[in-house]
C-alpha cells in the first residue's frame, strides 16, 4: 500500500515554497502566542495609557479628567508661553547636568577602588551598594532631617566652622543642589553595583599582558579598564539620564517644587498640574514633550555614544 504522505525533499518547487510560507505562518503564531502575555501587559500598561495622554493633549478636561473642548495645540502653545513651566524646563536640564556627570564619577571610583582584591573589601562594597535598599520616601526623610535649618547635622557643622546657616531646602539658591546631593546618594548603589560588574567582567589576561609590559596602574585604567568598560559605561549614562528627567519622588518630600519652583521639575509640574490644579489636558501635553525629551536623549546617546564604545 502506498503512502499517500509526501515527504518535503519530494515536493516540487511551488510546492515547497508553500510548505515553506505555511511553515512560517506556524511559527509566526506560535511566537505570538508565546508573546501574547507580553503583549497584552505592554498595551494595557503602555500603550492604551501613551495613546490615551496624547488623546487627552488636544482637549480641555473637566476635573473628572473628561474631555470638554477640543483645542488642539493650545495646550502645547500655553505650556511654552508659561513662565512657570519655562522655569521648570530649566531646572529639570539643570538637575540632569548636576545629577548624571557626578553619580557616575563616583560610582565609578569607588567600583574601581572595590574591585581592587584586598582583605576585607567586602565589607565596603556592601556599604558601597546599601542605598539600593533604601526607598526613596525613608532617604528623603533622612535627607530631610539632614538639611534642617535648625538641628540638620550638615547646618550644625557648618556653625561650628564659624560660617552662617544655609537654607537647604527653603533658599532658591540651594535648594536644587540639595536635591541633586539627595539624589546622587541614591543612585550611587544601583549604578556602583553595576559598573563593579563591569570591572569583574573584563578579563584579566588584559592587566597580566600590561604588567609584563611594565604598564603603570594609570595606564592600565585608561588603556584597559575604561575601553572595556564602555558598553557597561554606555547603559549606566544612558538609564542616569532617564532616570533624572523621571524624578518625582524626594521632589514631593522635600521641597513640593519650591521655593520659588526652582525645584518644580517636569514630572512633579506633570503631577501638580493633573491632582492638585485638575488640568488633565494641559498635563498630558507635558508628558507629550518629556516623552520627546526622553526620546530624543536616548537617540543622541545611541548615535553618539555607541560610536565609542569598545565591544570584547
Amino acid at each position: 500500500m502506498t503512502s499517500t504522505l509526501t515527504k518535503p525533499e519530494e515536493l516540487t518547487t511551488l510546492d515547497l515554497q508553500q510548505y515553506k510560507k505555511k511553515q512560517r505562518v506556524k511559527a509566526f503564531f506560535k511566537g505570538m502566542l508565546f508573546l501574547l502575555p507580553s503583549i497584552v501587559l505592554f498595551t494595557v500598561f503602555l500603550f492604551y495609557p501613551l495613546g490615551r495622554t496624547i488623546y487627552l493633549s488636544f482637549f480641555l478636561t473637566n476635573a473628572a479628567g473628561e474631555t470638554t473642548v477640543f483645542v488642539g495645540l493650545d495646550n502645547f502653545i500655553r505650556m511654552f508661553q508659561s513662565p512657570i513651566f519655562m522655569q521648570s524646563m530649566k531646572s529639570t536640564f539643570l538637575f540632569v547636568l548636576y545629577t548624571v556627570p557626578l553619580t557616575i564619577i563616583i560610582s565609578l571610583f569607588l567600583a574601581v577602588i572595590a574591585n581592587e582584591k584586598l582583605k576585607g573589601i567586602g565589607i565596603f562594597r556592601t556599604i558601597y551598594s546599601s542605598t539600593m535598599g533604601i526607598s526613596v520616601a525613608a532617604a528623603s526623610v533622612f535627607w530631610l532631617y539632614l538639611f534642617h535649618p535648625s538641628i540638620g547635622f550638615l547646618n550644625i557643622l557648618i556653625s561650628n566652622l564659624g560660617l552662617d546657616k544655609v537654607g537647604w531646602l527653603t533658599d532658591p539658591t540651594w535648594a536644587l543642589i540639595a536635591i541633586s546631593i539627595t539624589t546622587i546618594w541614591m543612585n550611587l548603589g544601583f549604578t556602583f553595583l553595576i559598573l563593579l560588574g563591569g570591572l569583574q567582567s573584563i578579563d584579566s589576561y588584559l592587566y597580566e599582558s600590561a604588567d609584563i609590559d611594565g604598564a603603570g596602574y594609570f595606564y592600565k585604567l585608561r588603556r584597559i579598564t575604561i575601553p572595556m568598560l564602555s558598553p557597561t559605561l554606555f547603559f549606566v549614562v544612558t538609564v542616569t539620564i532617564i532616570n533624572a528627567f523621571q524624578t518625582f519622588g524626594q521632589i514631593d518630600i522635600l521641597t513640593q517644587g519650591g521655593p520659588q519652583n526652582t525645584t518644580n521639575l517636569i514630572v512633579y509640574s506633570i503631577y501638580r498640574e493633573a491632582f492638585v490644579n485638575y488640568q488633565f489636558g494641559s498635563a498630558s501635553a507635558q508628558a507629550v514633550l518629556l516623552f520627546i525629551i526622553i526620546l530624543i536623549m536616548t537617540v543622541i546617546q545611541f548615535k553618539i555614544g555607541e560610536r565609542k564604545v569598545h565591544y570584547q
